[in-house]
């Protein structure tokens, strides 16, 4: 009688067990089903990623910089025919900032990838400063500077990866490839650039879905492939002082932070 007793006790205890249990995973589910409903919101645009093709434009700005490699001494003759030993370094001295605008095409390749077309003129400037390093030059060589102006048109190339969209915000990745023609120049500079470069870019954005379109903003880093250096320009200069300073550098990269905001 008393086994029995205490085994009616015992299904007992893990009967009420077994009912706090299920109460509490009760619970539980019906808390985290209200977080859950407290997180979501109502989609703006819930159909816009699954055109299969659509149009934007991109407004943005930029720091641009320079990569150079100087060449060390270096012998020139002067118009007096003697020949003189030179060494001058040149730098750009600082991120010197621009702007771009431009359109865009993006493809939908897939729910995670898209394909995207984006021709943009840039606008800007690079600071370049000269350093003759002979202790006996005139005040006058030591140190010189060039304003480089930089017009560029380019048409960007890249592969999306976004992640699943929650809400009205969308996080990717992308990279890709930006060929670019140089629009600007002058003969009378120390230095010029090549007319084409290649723009090796990569970079991070996100999705913001507004009521009334899709806002883009994205930050990516493009370095060039090539060297953009203009090796010929020395022959075309006039006059043959500033060839100590053309002749200084063999070898330019380019390098920009861009930061653009995609309307679509």
């Amino acid at each position: 009688m008393l086994i029995n007793s205490i085994a009616i006790i015992g299904e007992t205890r893990r009967y009420y067990s077994m009912k706090r249990i299920l109460l509490f995973i009760i619970i539980a589910l019906n808390f985290a089903q209200k977080v859950d409903a407290q997180g979501r919101v109502v989609q703006n645009s819930p159909y816009t990623d699954l055109r299969p093709f659509h149009f934007g434009i991109l407004v943005g700005t930029h720091v641009q910089d320079m990569e150079f490699r100087n060449v060390g001494p270096q012998i020139i003759t002067d118009e007096q025919g003697a020949p003189q030993t030179y060494v001058v370094t040149a730098d750009q001295d600082r991120w010197d900032t621009g702007f771009q605008v431009g359109v865009l095409g993006e493809m939908r390749l897939s729910d995670q990838f898209q394909f995207r077309v984006a021709p943009a003129l840039y606008f800007g400037s690079r600071h370049i400063s000269f350093h003759n390093m002979n202790p006996n030059a005139t005040d006058s060589l030591i140190s010189r500077t060039q304003n480089m102006k930089s017009v560029y048109i380019g048409c960007a190339t890249d592969l999306i990866f976004g992640a699943q969209r929650f809400n009205n915000h969308r996080p990717y990745m992308m990279v890709g490839l930006n060929p670019i023609i140089n629009l600007s120049g002058s003969q009378n500079d120390y230095l010029s650039l090549k007319r084409y470069d290649l723009f090796l870019e990569a970079g991070i954005g996100c999705d913001f879905y507004l009521p009334f379109f899709k806002l883009r903003p994205e930050l990516k880093f493009m370095y060039g492939f090539t060297n953009s250096l203009d090796t010929e320009h020395a022959a075309h200069l006039k006059d043959k002082t500033m060839l100590p300073y053309t002749m200084s550098v063999n070898r330019a990269r380019s390098k920009m932070i861009v930061l653009t905001f995609y309307f679509e």
